[in-house]
């Protein structure tokens, strides 16, 4: 397969059911939310979790730049994000921030596992199984950070 048709084939339009892509756009919608969460947190973090934000803030990106491919290959308009969203109280110290960035994450994994149940393609399921694994790793290291316990959730992604 020559390189132009190799692209061709990764751009053509894929028809996913309106419920994947329903559970795309919130699972979008989350992704959109945590990155702006994850800027918002940083100046309230000392340096020692930089790393851990940066790397956040750089999977979330590629989580929603991914999400909207998806959604765009399946001839959907991805929706964009919000000037703002809130958070679970006002972020204003470490404990706040800690708390903002543990709320996005689990609101991640219960996104992208609304994903796993509402599809049965498998590039969405394999995103959704992996990015709701990634979150939940990722929140249970923010719990662990602000000493909270049990860290880890039972269920992760659950209600």
């Amino acid at each position: 397969m020559t390189e132009s048709h190799r692209r061709a084939a990764d751009h053509r339009s894929t028809s996913l059911p309106q419920e994947t892509v329903d559970a795309l756009q919130r699972a979008l919608a989350t992704e959109h939310a945590a990155v702006w969460v994850y800027g918002l947190v940083s100046a309230f973090l000392p340096n020692t979790v930089s790393g851990p934000l940066e790397d956040g803030m750089r999977t979330h990106t590629t989580r929603r730049d991914e999400a909207t491919r998806m959604l765009k290959d399946a001839g959907a308009e991805p929706r964009p994000a919000e000037a703002a969203y809130l958070t679970p109280q006002p972020v204003t110290d470490r404990a706040s921030a800690l708390t903002a960035l543990t709320v996005a994450e689990t609101d991640a994994a219960a996104a992208w596992r609304s994903v796993l149940e509402h599809t049965i393609d498998a590039t969405a399921r394999r995103a959704g199984l992996d990015w709701l694994t990634d979150c939940a790793v990722r929140s249970t290291r923010w719990r662990l950070f602000a000493g909270q316990r049990p860290a880890a959730a039972a269920l992760p992604g659950g209600v």
